[in-house]
């Protein structure tokens, strides 16, 4: 895949994201949104490490950081506070722009971590299409997220699903060869499901078949 796909740190300076983000927080002021601020940085921070990490091709520590800053965010996050609100947990209140950079910065861990899952010697699949449904939900149209969901679906035998996911990915990426290679994969593996399916389908017949000549020649032997 070309760069932008292919390095989940493409296009995600970790600078440019800390110094946006600072505008952007310090911006909300007030003593009360502080907590907040210090919060989103230090998520941000970790997730700047990782990224770092993993162009050390340090996957390990990157994972690390990726889980350390999502967990800090879902202290954070509305929608997982939602829930929590009846038993009595302090649910914070973020500002439209806390709560864009919130989520950007899941969705940025998120698909990172799935990318580096993929890099391992053996891949957790079921994981990587788990976080890249995650990103999906909030970025239904994200071109890294519905590679890896087909790659994984692949791997893990839905084929339909992950050409679904492949088509909508090079519907962004017409040219790109690694969408192109694994949407071919796609086809032949579909293809020989079809002729597994068909094979099988005229085996019964062919069976059905024998059996009922079997049984009209027993028929006609025996004595009236």
């Amino acid at each position: 895949m070309d760069k932008t796909a292919s390095d989940p740190t493409a296009g995600d300076d970790g600078s440019e994201a800390a110094a946006s983000a600072s505008s952007c927080l310090g911006a909300t002021g007030g003593s009360s949104g502080s907590r907040l601020d210090s919060q989103l940085q230090d998520a941000i921070r970790l997730k700047t490490d990782g990224n770092g990490f993993y162009r050390e091709k340090n996957v390990r520590a990157a994972i690390g950081r990726y889980h350390r800053a999502l967990l800090v965010l879902r202290g954070l996050d509305s929608e997982v506070n939602s829930v929590l609100q009846g038993f009595g947990a302090p649910v914070p209140k973020l500002s439209q722009e806390q709560e864009d950079l919130l989520r950007s910065t899941q969705v940025d861990c998120y698909n990172n971590l799935a990318a580096c899952l993929l890099q391992r010697e053996v891949v957790d699949y079921t994981r990587v299409l788990e976080y890249c449904l995650k990103v999906l939900h909030w970025r239904a149209g994200d071109i890294k997220a519905l590679y890896r969901a087909g790659v994984a679906s692949l791997e893990l035998g839905d084929a339909p699903a992950a050409r679904q996911y492949l088509i909508q990915a090079s519907r962004g990426k017409p040219n790109d060869t690694d969408v192109k290679k694994q949407l071919q994969r796609v086809e032949e593996r579909l293809s020989q499901d079809y002729q597994k399916e068909k094979a099988l389908y005229k085996g019964m017949f062919s069976k059905q078949k024998q059996d009922e000549e079997q049984l009209a020649e027993e028929k006609t032997q025996k004595p009236v």
